[in-house]
């Protein structure tokens, strides 16, 4: 039993320290990050994120 909670709670301390250095998609620094990113690595999902967010976002 305490080997269980143990690792539940390695786990949720590991997705805490990933998902606090990501950056959020969209922002200014994730479409640079993105930029630099060669495009044969980007998923659908980023590219599709990358059209909607960095190329087609009207600046205000």
């Amino acid at each position: 039993m305490k080997r269980k909670v143990w690792i539940a709670m390695l786990g949720v301390f590991a997705l805490i320290s990933v998902s606090a250095c990501t950056k959020e998609v969209g922002s200014k620094g994730w479409c640079a990050d993105m930029k630099e990113k060669p495009n044969g690595e980007w998923t659908a999902n980023e590219a599709s994120a990358f059209a909607k967010n960095c190329l087609f976002k009207m600046d205000e």
